[in-house]
């Protein structure tokens, strides 16, 4: 081979695209977030007055009132959620605000965390799935029909604070890998994965069933530098459980360092290569919580009641199915509070939809996604 060919064909090979693992993916990726049980209230309104003077509620009002009480509606959301409200409102968007003319609900008739996930999961409802329990769930993820596909396959994750996710996403069928509640890292391959596992196993237990959300948190950073999977699932759990317990303030400050993990999580992503440009961030929740200060600590339906004979409480916690949706990315429209009316089952084509793919011939069974919100 002549040298002017030989320097056309390096130059030829130079040119391909690469498609190592360190290397930049011209494809779409998604980063899908759950906060457990944050109100919409608290996400377009900040802390909430009534609930820092209920004595039930809150230990401490002054403290609380200091770190995130101001007079401007708009300048308590941003003080409680600084990265929804700088980020956020102004490169992507934000549903949910029904103050102002933006709803979004669960679609399901129980209206608290397993019903709920998997219809974010799977775009549909399922009558059937009416517990909390421990059950394999029987209806595929968007997770598990992208793990099928070429070029996702064994590309996509899933990091959980409550037990329960690797049986939403049934893990004994999809093959996922499902790092939830207090399991560890295996293998721990990386330093900080390895003291993540001896963290997890010495860290106090709050919940029998769920783990602090920065353990959640590290092991999903872990796994986005070091394995860049196309599709990453991070479903947080603090603020729920705090509710459940009553405690406002706590339910509140879980509620802000998730807002911290999410910006340093999405400053992470623009500045790898990897993931810079060509990555969408979904933020929701599985439910709401009851609308007024008897019943924000608990979420379930007039249904949900029925079925536990909850005598008391015969409507259940009204407002516990009104929800809220944020987004930013490279198909993600960028205009802030979008005004409309959507369903959680919309979650799981808009997530696909933002991976320039088709939910309809994907999961023709899911509900449609939210087109207003994609570009």
């Amino acid at each position: 081979m002549t040298a002017p060919k030989l320097r056309l064909v390096v130059l030829a090979v130079l040119l391909l695209p690469c498609h190592s693992v360190g290397a930049a993916d011209t494809s779409a990726n998604l980063v899908l977030v759950t906060m457990d049980g944050v109100r919409w209230q608290e996400v377009f309104g900040g802390v909430d007055v009534d609930l820092i003077e209920d004595e039930r509620y809150t230990r401490n009002p002054e403290l609380l009132k200091k770190a995130y009480w101001r007079e401007q509606r708009t300048e308590r959301r941003k003080q409680l959620f600084p990265f929804l409200w700088s980020v956020i409102a102004a490169q992507g968007v934000l549903v949910g605000d029904r103050v102002q003319e933006s709803y979004m609900e669960v679609r399901n008739r129980w209206w608290f965390s397993y019903p709920g996930y998997n219809e974010i999961l799977t775009g549909k409802v399922d009558r059937a799935i009416d517990s909390n329990d421990k059950n394999w769930n029987p209806n595929v993820t968007f997770l598990e029909v992208l793990n099928r596909m070429e070029g996702f396959k064994n590309r996509v994750l899933a990091f959980g604070s409550w037990d329960v996710f690797p049986y939403i996403i049934n893990t004994q069928r999809s093959g996922l890998p499902v790092n939830a509640g207090f399991t560890l890292a295996t293998p721990a391959a990386t330093e900080e994965s390895r003291w993540l596992n001896e963290l997890s196993a010495e860290a106090p237990r709050l919940w029998p069933t769920v783990r602090v959300d920065f353990i959640t948190n590290g092991y999903a950073m872990e796994a986005l530098k070091h394995q860049l999977p196309r599709v990453t699932y991070i479903a947080y759990g603090e603020t729920d459980d705090f509710a459940h317990d009553g405690s406002y303030d706590r339910y509140i400050d879980a509620a802000h360092r998730t807002d911290l993990m999410l910006s340093k999580l999405w400053t992470w992503l623009q500045s790898s290569p990897f993931y810079r440009g060509r990555t969408t961030l979904i933020i929701s929740t599985d439910h709401g919580r009851g609308n007024t200060p008897d019943g924000w600590a608990h979420h379930f339906s007039g249904a949900s009641a029925a079925k536990l004979g909850v005598k008391d409480a015969p409507n259940g916690a009204p407002g516990s199915n009104q929800i809220w949706l944020a987004a930013i990315g490279p198909h993600i429209q960028s205009g802030g509070l979008v005004k409309g009316h959507w369903k959680q089952s919309q979650i799981a084509a808009t997530a696909l939809a933002s991976l320039q793919l088709d939910p309809a011939k994907l999961m023709p069974q899911a509900d449609k996604a939210m087109e207003e919100l994609l570009r």
